[in-house]
């Protein structure tokens, strides 16, 4: 369940930021209770040398060392519970809380080398506030409304296009759901406005919060990233590039509204003979029908997208125009 080095990087920055206002908090806090209590700097001052006579005597050999380390484990507990008693009588609950931002890392974000529960709830938010920004939704599977489409049977389809529409929502949150490295890829074909970038920015989401690496992109920008990649080669864009290809689940948005080209014929071929080859999902969305795909770039390419993806078929009216009229 890997995540971008952007996505990694902003999240570490957020851990050591929290990390940093966790630390000056509990300075301030122990400067304020200094101030108004001055015992407990005494405390701390003898809590360090019993400590330290505590090292000490456990270098020392037979029984000295051991009545030593005793006497020091005693004065230092006899000395924590005093604390702990001006702490109560004087502060609220919590006020000298020492303890780190996280008590399994210490706000570093990995337990040896494998990243922490709270790094990783870290890049899950940004990595959802990326789709979001992406998408440009917020939206939920239980806020897709079927009320929209049509309960009246289409004789093209043997069946209303609420009833299809209901089935292919049933099967994206289903997908979502148990999304796994295995999970087979997802072609939606339909006209504008049916919900097809609604679902998949709804799948982006929840595959996110199931800990996975999402990449959400619209085809113009995608194709734009691997030209990029392959024209004016850089750190910055072969990282871009790669990401496309390494995430554990890439939607492409809209294929069919970038400039064509033979490059972007070749470059989605590589994309998805790439990706195929690696085992990893992806979910496409098309305005086009299969033999327009066929046209528009190759065969090949329409023959993969037929063969290797679960076809849904959005149907019904568009949903905008119903919604400019109010309804």
């Amino acid at each position: 369940m890997g995540y971008s080095a952007e996505v990694v990087q902003r999240a570490r920055a957020r851990l050591a930021q929290a990390k940093e206002d966790r630390e000056s908090e509990n300075r301030q806090h122990l400067a304020e209770a200094y101030a108004k209590v001055p015992r407990i700097r005494e405390i701390d001052m003898l809590l360090r040398r019993t400590m330290a006579q505590a090292a000490q005597a456990a270098f020392l050999q037979g029984s000295d060392g051991q009545a030593l380390l005793e006497q020091a484990r005693r004065e230092n507990l006899s000395l924590q519970q005093e604390r702990a008693a001006l702490a109560a009588a004087n502060f609220e609950d919590g006020f000298l809380d020492e303890s780190p931002i996280c008590d399994k890392c210490g706000g570093s974000g990995y337990v040896g080398t494998t990243m922490c529960e709270c790094l990783s709830e870290l890049c899950r938010q940004e990595q959802k506030k990326e789709i979001c920004v992406l998408s440009n939704s917020r939206e939920t599977f239980s806020q897709f409304r079927l009320d929209y489409y049509p309960d009246a049977v289409d004789s093209k389809y043997g069946a209303s296009p609420r009833t299809i529409m209901e089935r292919t929502l049933n099967i994206c949150r289903r997908y979502a759901a148990t999304f796994t490295p295995n999970a087979g890829n997802l072609l939606f074909i339909g006209g504008t406005g049916l919900g097809k970038t609604f679902l998949s920015a709804c799948i982006a989401r929840t595959v996110t919060d199931r800990g996975y690496s999402v990449v959400y992109e619209t085809s113009s920008h995608l194709f734009s990233k691997l030209e990029q990649a392959k024209f004016s080669p850089s750190d910055d864009t072969r990282r871009e590039a790669a990401k496309l290809t390494n995430s554990d689940l890439l939607i492409l948005d809209d294929l069919g509204t970038e400039m064509p080209g033979q490059f972007v014929t070749a470059a989605l071929y590589s994309l998805l003979n790439d990706r195929m080859m690696a085992v990893k999902p992806m979910v496409i969305s098309t305005n086009l029908n299969v033999d327009e795909l066929s046209r528009r770039y190759s065969p090949q390419i329409a023959s993969r997208l037929h063969g290797d993806f679960q076809r849904l078929t959005f149907v019904g009216n568009d949903i905008r125009v119903l919604k400019n009229r109010g309804l």
